[in-house]
């Protein structure tokens, strides 16, 4: 699985930081970053799906 993420659909809700801190960061404007490049780990994956499941803007949506 590998997590996309739409830096312009963003708007700073934070919920993915919230939610999956180990996969998600919040910059200095406020707005998520991505902590992971490539694959997320299997132990993550249920993080990855709750973080998407809860951005209201859809910024983050996963591949298998």
């Amino acid at each position: 699985m590998r997590i996309r993420f739409d830096r312009d659909a963003c708007v700073g809700h934070n919920r993915c930081h919230l939610l999956a801190p180990t996969l998600f960061d919040v910059d200095d404007e406020g707005y998520a970053v991505p902590l992971v490049e490539g694959d997320v780990p299997a132990d993550l994956e249920a993080a990855a799906r709750l973080a998407a499941d809860n951005c209201p803007e859809f910024a983050i949506t996963l591949e298998d």
